[in-house]
């Protein structure tokens, strides 16, 4: 196959690009690295099958191109991460809903296929837990910018699955349950690399409200299997799906097992929402998946236990 991954520079579209190559399919990466790194897809220039382009999904002419050359588009390109959603709401909504809605509408051009990567973020408040595909979502207020993250990516989907039932288009939709692994950064929030970096610095673990909010980690190994099981079934097609694990921990428990496993002196700090924040934020305090649609699809579950997520993260920080 050849496949484009846009957001390929990034932390998952890497990983994705590496298996994907070892397989022997071709891969296009185009990233405009606004979140993404060089540094992430280095190890792969020169090998068979790769190509970049740095640039932004909502160049049209050059998004077009990379689309007319493919078969497959992996659709990971976004704004994520809880700092930058709260710090730049204005970013976080164009580049979801416009970028989303560019490579939906050039790819129906010729009907490629499309895995679309939406989020957990997308259930909300909501308290059925495990969530399900077909559970209520369930928002916060417009007032309160946290919020605009799951909205703008809910848009994603609807426009997704909009585009399958009205014009055919084959869409996948995905929704990733905190994936974890080495190469993400914790630059825009995500919680076990800014825990790891902060107990091997020796400086506070800061965990932000009373840690009791509870949280399902999965390895990004067992994310890109269950992605590429996705792309080569075609009953995936039409459908969303949870891709996740049900191993859950508390974040003031995860807390105490990365110092544990870094065997760090730093000291456990709780830090409020709102000075970590903003006034008002809100957290869910859930957040666990419903595995048994994908499960029985493609007979996915995952294999990455969480001391071993932890040990490889550990590993990759302190040796980058």
């Amino acid at each position: 196959m050849k496949v484009l991954i846009t957001g390929g520079a990034g932390f998952i579209g890497s990983h994705m690009a590496e298996s994907l190559l070892e397989r022997g399919d071709e891969v296009y990466v185009l990233d405009d690295l606004s979140t993404g790194s060089i540094d992430n897809i280095e190890h792969l220039k020169g090998a068979k099958g790769f190509r970049y382009t740095i640039d932004t999904v909502m160049n049209e002419p050059s998004t077009a191109e990379q689309v007319d050359r493919v078969d497959v588009v992996v659709h990971l390109a976004a704004a994520v991460g809880v700092r930058l959603i709260v710090e730049s709401p204005v970013h976080t909504i164009e580049t979801n809903v416009h970028g989303t809605e560019t490579v939906l509408k050039l790819a129906n051009k010729k009907k490629k296929r499309v895995l679309l990567a939406s989020t957990s973020e997308v259930y909300g408040k909501s308290v059925e837990f495990p969530f399900r595909e077909d559970s209520d979502l369930v928002m916060g207020p417009t007032t309160k910018g946290r919020w605009s993250y799951a909205c703008s990516k809910a848009i994603d989907e609807f426009l997704a699955l909009a585009y399958y039932k009205e014009k055919k288009l084959p869409v996948t939709v995905v929704r990733l349950f905190n994936t974890v692994g080495p190469r993400q950064t914790g630059r825009y929030g995500m919680v076990i690399p800014n825990f790891v970096r902060q107990a091997l610095a020796g400086s506070p673990i800061t965990v932000h409200g009373d840690g009791s909010q509870r949280r399902c980690f999965t390895d990004v190994s067992d994310v890109v299997r269950a992605l590429l099981g996705l792309i080569d079934n075609v009953g995936a097609v039409g459908q969303v799906f949870n891709v996740g694990s049900q191993q859950e921990i508390s974040i003031l428990d995860l807390a105490k097992r990365i110092k544990e496993k870094t065997k760090s002196a730093s000291e456990i700090v709780l830090v409020p929402y709102e000075k970590a924040y903003e006034e008002g934020f809100e957290d869910m305090q859930r957040r666990i998946p419903d595995t048994s649609k994908i499960e029985k699809l493609i007979g996915y579950k995952p294999t990455v236990s969480l001391d071993k997520i932890l040990e490889r993260v550990i590993e990759h920080l302190s040796t980058s």
